[in-house]
């Protein structure tokens, strides 16, 4: 076993039960249903558990092995949000800080409403914002922005029109884009999962006055010895990159990922990382220690555990969009969801833990009650959510 994290007594799983989650995602690679899969368990700051299953290229026949690198999507969004509350530790943002006073290209932003237009067809009407966007918006997904997927509507319509984020596109061209497009939500109202995150991404480049590749690299990942984590892989590592199977065998969905052998113009603060599961193990094991690895602090203690508290509670409205991505049971703090109590969650957990997921499938939570971070990383995207809640059972199981 590795050694222990800083801070922590060593504390065993039951061995038996970890082996049966290794037998349980095997049969499942075996059977076809996903081409490979690398999963670890720490607990109490020892690594109890680590397996790397199957294949990292199905069609080169390639082995996954720990050091596979795998494009890690949203979970690139909680590095993203410790950046810009480092910025706020430093003074130089607010939470309350209206966004458009850093990215002007945001003022004056109207909010479609559908109403009965023609024959029964609705049409899009625009009305004025009623607040600012702040930070915290961002933050939480409670900006108004949206996504082209996770539902329908005639704004997210023109969101997958507008093409947003394409590596071709600078941060400069996506926030101008972005600007002339209108708001699904009134912001400060409903959790609505979007790009704001990737505004969030422009925001720590405009105050940092860095590219936001460079800013994470000094703030976060260097400081964390994340080696193999950036926006892109270099050539001499890309015979590590995991890829996914070209259509999924349960669904017969055509899968595509995004390309990682190239620096994109643009650096997508919501979804363009890569990564393996040591690096982002030494990314959650900071969280989990209070901010702290290492001996080198990155985020302040307190300023933590306002990121992992719930901030949904005091808006009343704020589950009531089209998918809460969260689930029952979860709230959502300042770049995580946050498990509100025992119940509710249709998985096992603590009051407390925080989590978050790639759209590729790579998953992570932390749990402080416990002690314990897991990590769960494939490329398998129409299989993501069975093996989300499949691998918190089965981590739960094993823990005496």
């Amino acid at each position: 076993m590795s050694k222990p994290l800083p801070g922590y007594a060593a504390r065993r799983f039951i061995p038996e039960r970890l082996d049966a989650m290794t037998r349980r995602m095997r049969t499942d690679i075996d059977t076809g249903r996903i081409p490979g899969v690398v999963m670890l368990v720490a607990h109490r700051g020892e690594v109890v558990y680590r397996e790397a299953l199957g294949m990292q290229d199905p069609d080169s026949g390639v082995r996954m092995t720990p050091e596979t690198i795998f494009r890690i999507y949203s979970m690139t969004k909680p590095i993203v949000s410790v950046a810009a509350m480092m910025l706020v530790e430093q003074g130089r943002l607010l939470l309350t800080d209206p966004v458009e006073q850093y990215l002007p290209e945001l003022a004056g932003l109207r909010v479609g409403v559908e109403r009965p237009g023609a024959e029964g067809r609705p049409v899009l009407a625009l009305e004025p914002a009623r607040a600012p966007i702040t930070v915290q918006d961002l933050l939480r997904h409670t900006a108004g922005f949206t996504y082209g997927i996770f539902g329908d509507s005639l704004v997210k319509a023109e969101y997958r029109q507008a093409g947003l984020g394409t590596p071709r596109a600078s941060s400069d061209e996506f926030i101008r884009t972005l600007g002339q497009l209108p708001l699904m939500y009134q912001p400060g109202t409903v959790w609505e999962y979007s790009h704001a995150t990737d505004v969030l991404g422009v925001l720590v480049e405009r105050i940092s006055g860095q590219s936001l590749d460079e800013c994470l690299r000094q703030k976060i990942l260097a400081p964390l010895g994340m080696r193999d984590s950036g926006f892109w892989v270099e050539p001499e590592q890309q015979h590590r990159i995991a890829e996914p199977f070209a259509t999924d065998p349960v669904t017969g969905a055509a899968v595509r990922l995004n390309q990682p052998r190239r620096r994109p113009a643009f650096l997508g603060g919501g979804g363009g990382m890569m990564s393996t599961i040591d690096d982002y193990l030494r990314f959650a094991a900071m969280l989990a220690n209070g901010g702290t690895l290492d001996g080198a602090r990155l985020i302040g203690r307190k300023t933590l555990q306002l990121m992992t508290a719930d901030h949904l509670g005091s808006l009343p409205g704020a589950r009531s969009g089209q998918n809460f991505l969260p689930g029952p049971g979860y709230g959502f703090g300042l770049g995580f969801a946050v498990r509100n109590g025992e119940g509710d969650a249709p998985i096992p957990g603590s009051a407390g833990d925080f989590t978050w997921s790639g759209l590729a499938g790579t998953y992570f939570w932390v749990d402080p009650q416990e002690q314990l971070v897991a990590i769960l990383m494939m490329q398998a995207p129409e299989q993501r959510t069975h093996y989300r809640q499949l691998f918190r059972n089965l981590v739960y199981a094993a823990l005496d």
